[in-house]
């Protein structure tokens, strides 16, 4: 399992239009790219189903909204706080997305993209609000990813539809590459 993990750093106690619009954007990019969506430390207080409504009912987003009721019914949409101890394995490794990566730590779109074919999961974490991540979960996670490859800061829905796109369209050309290695290349031109 993918998931995008949207990390909320605006203010914890008012919902704000960037709260739900974001929820708006990632929910059919998830879907398009097989990932699932968790959201955390999001001032929403009310269940998860509540909060599905509440977005739709803001929304034209999405298809207003569709494709986040359609991750949450097939169970690929997760609402909670920031874990203090880590976040739950099922997510899959934490890897915080950054445009200023610790050398050791750091993990390209193509490690991500191999990781996949093998089976690994990955919890693409994106801060939502001006500062970005948090730096104890840029320092927590035992990975970190420039989706730019060159230092460049996107803007948090900018790097949404980045990084499932571009590392899933590294997965499929490999899957591409294998699959027609063996036969005849047709050229476009």
């Amino acid at each position: 399992m993918q998931t995008l993990g949207i990390v909320n750093t605006y203010d914890r106690i008012k919902v704000l239009d960037a709260h739900y619009r974001a929820i708006a954007r990632a929910a059919p990019i998830c879907k398009i790219f097989g990932f699932s969506l968790a959201l955390f430390d999001f001032p929403f207080d009310m269940e998860k189903d509540e909060l599905v409504r509440y977005v739709v009912e803001k929304t034209t987003i999405g298809e207003s909204g569709a494709y986040l009721q359609q991750l949450n019914e097939d169970h690929h949409f997760f609402v909670q706080d920031l874990p203090k101890k880590g976040f739950p394995a099922h997510f899959g490794k934490p890897v915080a997305t950054t445009s200023k990566t610790d050398g050791s730590k750091r993990m390209t779109a193509m490690d991500a993209a191999q990781g996949i074919l093998h089976h690994d999961s990955y919890l693409f974490l994106v801060g939502l609000g001006r500062k970005g991540l948090p730096k104890s979960i840029i320092k927590q996670a035992p990975a970190h990813l420039d989706i730019s490859s060159g230092g460049t800061s996107c803007e948090t829905c900018t790097a949404m539809g980045a990084i499932p796109a571009y590392i899933m369209g590294i997965v499929e050309g490999i899957k591409s590459n294998n699959h027609t290695s063996n036969k005849s290349f047709k050229h476009f031109s």
